[in-house]
């Protein structure tokens, strides 16, 4: 079917047989995140939620090297906390969407998930990795903080000393790593991902829509409970934008050098 929301740019959304399907569109910077992505993918996030016919959602990236690559690195450098607070609502209210919306959400991960596209498929129900993913968090590499699901998922996910590595090192997982520590649910190649997604949604779809919408709010429940951390959070970021070793680790991801902490670190 063609596209229920006019106007989109960032990403590709179509309905089709019960399944909503989200595709972000930027396979020419690895689908990285910039405000006009996480606005789309909210609208279509809350349109699947409205639309009594579709029972599961599959998020995905475009081409065959990237899931999502994590927040636009470009649009950073600019970026001050009067910016930044409405931008970070922005990525409170879509994760609450994909919380919130009542049917399984899969992430089919068909490359790098990475930053804040390695917290996209924490927010999901459901990971599918082709085995040429990468997943991995960059916050400190960054001068960022991984607020949005990492610090919050990752120790339920992994348990809080595996967290810790992930959020502290900013290391990359292979698909085999993340599928031994419970971080996805199935590796399969990559010619098959998309099958293989396709084949999990249809099982759901066999399912009772009222029980998996009460099983996801009560699975839900505990981590529910650290919702405060993600405004939190979201301050706390946002009142970093601009400052000088913030500038750092977006001015070196640009200048393809490594960033200069150790300066912070003298007197």
């Amino acid at each position: 079917m063609n596209t229920p929301i006019p106007g989109l740019d960032d990403i590709l959304f179509t309905t089709d047989d019960g399944v909503g399907r989200i595709t972000i569109n930027r396979p020419e910077v690895l689908n990285a995140l910039r405000r006009q992505t996480y606005v789309e993918l909210l609208a279509a996030m809350d349109a699947c939620a409205d639309d009594h016919e579709i029972g599961v959602v599959i998020i995905t990236g475009a081409g065959d090297r990237s899931f999502c690559s994590g927040g636009d690195v470009r649009g950073q450098r600019t970026r001050r906390p009067e910016e930044g607070r409405s931008h970070m609502r922005t990525l409170l209210k879509l994760g609450e969407s994909i919380r919130t919306c009542g049917k399984p959400v899969l992430a089919s991960v068909n490359g790098y998930a990475i930053g804040s596209g390695h917290e996209l498929h924490l927010m999901c129900d459901l990971t599918i990795a082709a085995d040429t993913a990468r997943f991995g968090q960059v916050g400190p590499r960054v001068g960022g903080l991984p607020f949005w699901g990492a610090v919050q998922m990752l120790p339920r996910t992994v348990g809080e000393k595996r967290a810790r590595e992930i959020l502290f090192l900013c290391e990359q997982y292979t698909a085999d790593e993340a599928l031994a520590m419970g971080l996805v649910n199935k590796v399969v190649p990559l010619s098959e991902l998309a099958a293989e997604t396709d084949a999990m949604a249809q099982r759901i779809l066999d399912l009772s829509p009222r029980s998996l919408r009460l099983l996801k709010m009560l699975v839900n429940h505990g981590s529910d409970l650290d919702h405060p951390t993600y405004a939190m959070g979201a301050e706390l970021l946002a009142s970093t934008f601009g400052d000088d070793e913030n500038l750092e680790g977006i001015n070196a991801f640009l200048e393809k050098r490594e960033p200069d902490y150790r300066k912070f670190r003298r007197r």
